[in-house]
């Protein structure tokens, strides 16, 4: 009878390392897939757009058209696209009268997504800068040209 509870006690113990080296294990890889900042950079592009969706968590979620192509397979063609999340309302609301204009935008890039993040793993952080389009002269000047050419 004695026997006995040595061996209680030492599954007891066993379990109990089990358990803390599991739960342990389990919050380590939750941080480095979702909260570890794989890597950071800047995209620059012509913002497509800007939206606020989503059923249980809103995200605002956009779309950068890059200049260039590129071919995923040989003799195709495609544009490049970054797509991206916004967490900041104020960047959100900046970028989303910025439509149709070339931005730079700061990201951070991770694993895996989380719902009330985004949609994507590449989350903008900054904008680093946004370029106004030049607006053309008065157009009765761009005008007189062709007027003289064609009298």
């Amino acid at each position: 009878m004695d026997d006995v509870k040595p061996k209680k006690k030492k599954a007891r113990k066993a379990l109990r390392w089990f358990v803390g080296i599991l739960i342990l294990s389990l919050g380590i890889f939750i941080y480095v897939r979702f909260y570890y900042v794989f890597g950071t950079g800047v995209k620059s592009g012509e913002l497509n757009y800007l939206v606020y969706k989503g059923i249980i968590f809103k995200t605002y979620e956009g779309k950068l058209i890059q200049s260039g192509f590129r071919a995923d397979k040989p003799g195709g063609l495609q544009s490049n696209q970054f797509d991206f999340s916004v967490e900041d309302e104020d960047i959100a609301k900046r970028l989303m009268i910025s439509g149709g204009k070339n931005v730079q935008l700061h990201y951070k890039e991770y694993f895996g997504v989380l719902p009330w993040r985004g949609y994507t793993k590449f989350i903008v952080d900054s904008i680093v800068t946004i370029e106004e389009k030049s607006v053309n002269p008065d157009p009765e000047e761009r005008l007189t040209p062709y007027f003289l050419e064609s009298m």
